[in-house]
């Protein structure tokens, strides 16, 4: 039985708290970044919602648009496509490159399942520079994570068991919930110290140690 491990790449593998910041900070200013960090995380999953059909480039701008919009905030002439323009550039955690090659040393196939398009998906594993067996992207399947959509895609696709498969992702609403519906085991990268609601088979505070937790959960 082949063994797969699948994750989600933006919060999980890529430092998607990070580059957001960044580009709210560079737009509003240091003192308003955290806050407005806060809102994007409301306001992303209502673009995606209503419209699974959009683009992540079309949500990223539709989001920055909205959110400047919610909180009476000037975006600069130009710059409403800025988080769109910046995704190939975000970085990955500093242990994660490590951390999934020794999951395929021990003979993990690796997969990810993004809320995102292929452009993107392709620029950031060229970032990582760890092989992936194959990505799954929203804009390709027209659904976006909570739903199930990227799950049957990948088992559509891969015919993996899943007694085989482990999905490993940080964010619980878009991916240790959903999985655990579908009766998953699952990984959470628990990297901002929150309460897991709903509970996953097993936390981590990092990428580190993924591969025994792998290995743990399937022999």
């Amino acid at each position: 039985m082949d063994r797969w491990a699948t994750f989600d790449c933006y919060g999980t593998l890529i430092d998607w708290n990070g580059g957001i910041g960044r580009e709210l900070e560079r737009l509003f200013g240091a003192a308003e970044s955290a806050r407005l960090l806060h809102a994007y995380h409301e306001v992303e999953p209502e673009v995606q919602r209503e419209d699974p059909s959009r683009t992540y480039r079309d949500v990223l701008t539709q989001t920055l648009v909205r959110l400047a919009q919610r909180e009476s905030l000037p975006l600069p002439a130009g710059e409403h496509d800025a988080l769109a323009r910046s995704l190939p550039v975000w970085q990955p955690f500093p242990e994660v490159r490590a951390s999934l090659e020794e999951a395929r040393t021990r003979g993990w196939k690796l997969a990810i399942l993004s809320n995102t398009d292929r452009d993107y998906i392709d620029a950031s594993m060229a970032t990582l520079a760890v092989p992936f067996e194959l990505a799954i992207v929203a804009s390709e399947i027209g659904s976006y994570k909570p739903a199930h959509g990227h799950w049957d895609a990948f088992f559509a696709r891969t015919g993996a068991d899943r007694a085989g498969h482990v999905h490993v992702g940080a964010s619980l609403f878009h991916d240790v919930a959903p999985a655990r519906e579908l009766g998953l085991r699952t990984v959470w990268i628990n990297r901002l110290g929150e309460q897991p609601e709903p509970q996953p088979d097993v936390e981590l505070h990092t990428l580190g140690g993924l591969a025994d937790a792998l290995d743990s959960l399937v022999s």
